[in-house]
């Protein structure tokens, strides 16, 4: 049987990459996968050819509107749309369709947490999509929707998980993310041009006014099961794509740098998916770009009695369409690791 798949949003860097990555995977290529509709409501009646030429199979295809209509008659669907259309489009697809919404619209649980922070109506929630998460995959399995994580509470999450739930550190995360300008989309804006972002970096959405704020508390209140405090300070820098994160937390008695990086060590061990540097050697953003990976590091400062973890991932990828795809995979219960790559493009 082959598994029809449509992208809506195609042509924004998420649902580029969600394509880019689906053409390498695995069922692509035996015949199990097939590519669909491909929708863009402000390119539509356009060839791929003239939007993502980084993509030549799709070459001659042409973007359609994103309509239920265009959509209906997949076996599964990428929604790589901006915040609060994914919800009016999933509510008319099958409930037998596997819908992946790259947006936030199903991330939040608590209801008062949306509507601070998005402003509308809360359309409820999905299973979420960070497999690492301790008994997420159980959820995830054999799901028709699928809430796929933001890029920002990806890093820190994975970055955060071990500390919390090895109970290393206190329920008060200071968290900062340094992110290439795709993290914002392809849009025009001011602030996004070459010229008001080389040579120079920026702190935006400070002070807890960020959207990913309330999901990356709600992931590790998951985890610990108490209240947790997170102050996050996202940081943007001139590169195209990547995040670096940086975690402090207050120590609990007797943590040294070498149990840390044991636990955190143990606490991976059989995810494929992240890895924990060897002692002494930091992430780098460079070292992930393009993969599915996430780079961990982790020591404490005795001065200051903090643990300090470092994580890098690519936005575009483990931050979105690689997690989307990872999803999937799960979901449809094929090899989790297919068609995503591990290893990055250097220098």
């Amino acid at each position: 049987m082959t598994l029809r798949v449509a992208v809506a949003g195609a042509t924004g860097y998420a649902g580029g990459e969600i394509l880019r990555l689906l053409l390498n995977h695995p069922a692509y290529h035996n015949g199990e996968l097939e590519i669909g509709a491909l929708t863009a409501n402000s390119n539509s009646g356009q060839k791929v050819s003239a939007l993502m030429p980084n993509l030549p199979s799709l070459a001659d295809r042409m973007i359609m509107k994103t309509t239920p209509d265009n959509l209906e008659g997949h076996d599964v669907v990428f929604l790589a749309l901006p915040h609060g259309y994914s919800a009016e489009i999933a509510t008319q697809l099958p409930e037998d369709t596997l819908v992946l919404d790259c947006a936030a619209d199903f991330r939040l649980t608590n209801e008062a947490d949306w509507v601070k922070y998005y402003g509308n109506d809360h359309a409820g929630s999905w299973p979420y999509g960070i497999p690492e998460i301790p008994g997420r995959r159980e959820l995830l399995a054999g799901t028709r929707r699928v809430a796929v994580p933001g890029c920002f509470p990806t890093g820190a999450t994975l970055g955060a998980l071990p500390a919390i739930a090895r109970g290393l550190v206190g329920p008060d995360l200071s968290i900062v993310s340094i992110t290439g300008v795709s993290g914002a989309g392809k849009k025009a804006a001011v602030s996004l041009l070459g010229s008001e972002t080389m040579g120079s970096l920026k702190a935006y959405n400070t002070a807890g006014r960020h959207r990913h704020t309330p999901e990356i508390a709600q992931n590790i209140r998951e985890v610990t099961g108490e209240d947790v405090r997170v102050s996050f300070t996202p940081v943007l820098a001139p590169l195209p794509r990547g995040i670096l994160t940086t975690i402090t937390a207050p120590l609990r008695e007797g943590v040294t740098t070498e149990s840390a990086h044991q636990a955190f060590t143990e606490f991976y061990a059989d995810e494929q998916f992240v890895w924990v540097l060897p002692a002494g050697i930091q992430p780098q953003t460079q070292n992930v770009v393009g993969t599915n990976m996430c780079h961990i590091q982790v020591e404490v400062d005795e001065a200051a009695g903090k643990l300090l973890i470092t994580s890098a991932i690519d936005n575009l990828t483990k931050g979105t369409a690689g997690a989307a795809v990872q999803c999937m995979n799960i979901a449809l219960g094929w090899d989790e690791a297919a068609g995503l790559p591990t290893a990055a493009v250097a220098p």
